[in-house]
Formats: structure tokens, sequence, C-alpha cells
């Protein structure tokens, strides 16, 4: 009977070790970090030092020790979209997204009571007071060309500093990433507006300064035209000049050669001209027109006087 109570003893004091054993022992697994709590307090060292255990097996007073298991790896802040003014007065929507950490795990605890999306509520109001404050002071061309990088590296910089800063809660911001800048319906249609009567007004001038070109290549192609046209006329004139006065030494050579050959030859082409057309009627008379002398005369004169120095020109009527 002591025998059964004996060992009845014994199992109850194992079991009592076993589960006291079991409540003094804890492990941190690898990416967390645990503190802990001491009748709801952090547990500090001698020089006030929150202690934090890194992954591994650690002992506790049991009963009276409560481990707080906090994840020690990358955080990230979904993406966020919000209002901003610019110094134009101009709204832009911003999309932005942030990857934190959290480096100070007492201080995480007691403000933020280890719940991660609490974190992520008090950060975002930061990053969006950090941006306003940051886009405030740029024009929206400045925010969508070049300044971008500028802007979320600033906005980085002043989360990690200041007495307000995310240290304030125990977090340490690794990068601050603007998604996407888009501008309000309102905003945007302004602003096309804008830019569409801005490049109207270039076209209009560049269509301007082109006509005012064109009128200039104009006047200068007529005057070169007038003076091209002058010339030639000057120059056709004086080549018929040196025709005709090439002509009339001609006719003077051939005229003292043989007058009378020259003067019929003349009065032949006549003919032809005069009678080309079959229903021309002639009105002559032969007595009298000298003009017909080679026509109706059958004896042509020999002698070389002439009888007339030019051909007379016969009347014609249709």
């Amino acid at each position: 009977m002591q025998r059964e109570h004996k060992l009845i003893a014994g199992a109850i004091a194992l079991l009592v070790i076993i589960f006291l054993l079991f409540n003094s022992v804890f492990v941190v697994n690898e990416g967390t970090r645990a503190i802990k709590l001491r009748f709801n307090k952090v547990v500090r060292d001698g020089d006030g030092a929150v202690v934090v255990y890194q992954p591994g097996l650690h002992f506790k007073p049991p009963f009276i020790d409560n481990v707080i298991t906090l994840d020690s790896r990358l955080q990230t802040l979904d993406d966020t979209t919000d209002r901003f003014l610019t110094v134009e007065k101009k709204d832009v929507l911003i999309e932005s997204y942030a990857k934190w950490k959290v480096v100070d795990f007492g201080r995480f605890y007691t403000t933020t009571g280890g719940v991660y999306s609490r974190a992520n509520d008090l950060l975002r109001r930061k990053i969006n007071d950090r941006l306003r404050s940051e886009v405030g002071s740029q024009t929206i061309s400045d925010i969508v060309s070049g300044q971008r990088s500028e802007l979320m590296s600033q906005a980085k910089e002043s989360l990690n500093s200041g007495e307000d800063g995310a240290s304030t809660f125990g977090i340490e911001v690794i990068d601050v990433r603007v998604v996407k800048i888009e501008l309000p319906t309102e905003v945007a249609d302004s602003i096309y507006q804008r830019m569409r009567a801005e490049r109207m007004a270039v076209a209009g001038e560049h269509r301007a300064q082109g006509q005012e070109q064109a009128q200039i290549i104009m006047s200068q192609t007529d005057r070169n035209v007038t003076v091209i046209l002058s010339e030639a006329r000057l120059e056709a004139a004086k080549i018929r000049a040196q025709a005709d006065a090439q002509a009339n030494a001609i006719y003077n050579t051939t005229y003292a050669q043989n007058y009378e050959l020259f003067n019929f030859l003349q009065y032949m082409d006549a003919y032809t001209k005069s009678l080309a057309n079959s229903n021309s009627v002639l009105l002559i008379n032969p007595d009298k027109d000298s003009f017909f002398q080679y026509l109706f005369n059958d004896q042509i004169s020999k002698t070389n006087t002439p009888r007339s120095t030019q051909p007379v020109q016969p009347t014609v009527n249709p």
C-alpha cells in the first residue's frame, strides 16, 4: 500500500516537474524575436534595455513571465492611394507602398500591442503626412518627371528622423516607393486644355513664320522671273535686230545682183499667199494694177529698170 502511494506520489512529482519544465522552456523560431512580460510589463535588463531573445531555446520562470513572439522579417505596407496638393494648388493622386521592419521590439509592443495591422495604420498616416509635405513644395511637372526618386528618398529620410518619426513605435522604414501618380479628372481636363492651347499657339506661330517665309520666297522668285524675262526679251530683241540686219543685207545683195529675178520671186511669193484660198475673189484691173503684171502679161520685160522698189499688195475680198 505504501509502495503504491510512493509510486503515485512519484508520478505526480514527475508530472509537476514536466509541467514546470514545459512552462520554463520556450523556443524562438527563425525570423522572429521574443520578449518577456512580467506582470504585463516588458522585462528589461539592468541598463533599462528591453531583453530581446534571438532564435533558439530559452528558459523563463514558470507562471511569472509570458513570452511574446514578434515577427522580425521585412514587412510591406500595401499600396495606398491618397490625394495631395502641389505647390501650384493642384490635386494629384499618388499611390505608394513602403517596406519596414521592427527594430525596437519593446517599444513596438508597447505602442502597437504587437498588432502589425495597427502598425501599418500608424505608418500609413505618417507616410501620407511626409508625402503631403514633400509634394506641397513641388510642382506637378517636377513630381511626374525626374523628381520622383528624390521625392521618395526625402520621404524615407523624413520618416526615419524626427521626434514623431516611425522610430516612435520601434519601426525603421527601409524604402518608400511611389507606384503611380495620377491627376483627378477635373485637374487632368484643365491641364489638357492648357496644353492644347499652348500647342495651338506654338503651331500658329510656326504657321505664321512659314507663311512669312513663303511670301519672301515667292517675292524673290517673282523678281527673279521678271529679271530673267526682261533679260530674255532684251536678248531676243538684239537677236531679231541682228537677224533683220542680216536679212536686209542679203536682200540688198540679191537685189543688186539681179533686180528682175528678185522682183519676180517676190511677186510669185505674194501670189502664192494671196491665192492660197480657193474661195478668194479678186477685184482687179489688169491694165492699171501693176501687182498682176507677171500674172496676166505674156511677155516679161527684160529691162533691168525696176518698175517699183517694193511689191504692191493686192486687195483681197473673201
